[in-house]
């Protein structure tokens, strides 16, 4: 228990009402469908940290839909540095800059999802047992098999001659895959709420004359540390702690 008048240091977690499409997604990473007009986006991403730590120097920023066979997830992303030179799947995609999804469908922090890609579209994606923490093993060859996914790059990739605005990603998961660890193992309905968050993995690079690399401390010899820019912040440097993830409540459009 928190004693009177002492501030708790877990941030109050995101909420986020998702409503759902009636027209067909293109899934291009162009969000110019009707539907995507009418779905909010998410407050701009913060440090995982919250308040400890500056506000994020570049905006970050989601929005999500949902019908009978998907689950859609768009970010806006801002970047002056397009960079991204991971092309195999299931590589460890954070070792550079990259957008990241968590969802762990009934809340009970065990059985989650990850899934991380870069401005090439390459993904990395697994299923949690259990947190790392509770000696989680990580699934590396768990899939989300019919998983969309559509990156719209504005500004040229692996290019330091010249400044970017950013890159848009856009992903549709099939609930055939995401309910394995859903309640009673099916899609979600209006009014249920999911566990779910996302992250923004961002290192300070410079350009090589051919590319990116990045940035290193000249006191430790080591590339800095990366910033971890998120949508409902953690409050310590652990996106593995679902119990402070955002809450996401599907709701059918006429009910947002």
């Amino acid at each position: 228990m928190i004693p009177y008048g002492v501030k708790s240091q877990i941030p109050t977690p995101q909420q986020y009402v998702c409503s759902s499409s009636i027209g067909e997604l293109k899934i291009d990473g162009i969000l110019t469908e009707e539907e995507w007009g009418h779905a909010e986006w998410t407050n701009d991403f913060v440090d995982i940290e919250g308040d400890k730590k500056p506000k994020p120097t570049y905006r970050t920023r989601a929005k999500m839909l949902w019908d009978d066979q998907y689950f859609y997830v768009a970010a806006e992303i801002e970047e002056p540095h397009l960079w991204a030179t991971y092309d195999q799947r299931d590589a460890v995609i954070y070792h550079e800059n990259d957008f990241e999804v968590f969802i762990d469908p009934d809340g009970d922090t065990h059985q989650y999802y990850e899934l991380e890609i870069n401005a090439l579209g390459t993904v990395w994606d697994l299923l949690l047992i259990k947190p790392y923490r509770d000696g989680a093993p990580a699934i590396d060859a768990w899939d989300i098999a019919g998983l969309k996914k559509g990156i719209k790059l504005n500004g040229t990739l692996n290019n330091p001659s010249d400044s970017d605005a950013g890159w848009t990603v856009e992903l549709a998961m099939p609930w055939s895959i995401l309910n394995e660890a859903a309640p009673n193992g099916k899609n979600p309905e209006a009014g249920d709420t999911w566990r779910i968050n996302f992250s923004r993995v961002n290192w300070q690079t410079e350009g090589t004359g051919t590319g990116y690399k990045k940035k290193i401390n000249p006191e430790t010899n080591q590339p800095y540390p990366e910033f971890n820019w998120v949508w409902s912040p953690q409050g310590v440097i652990a996106m593995h702690q679902p119990e402070t993830w955002g809450y996401v409540t599907f709701a059918n459009s006429s009910t947002k």
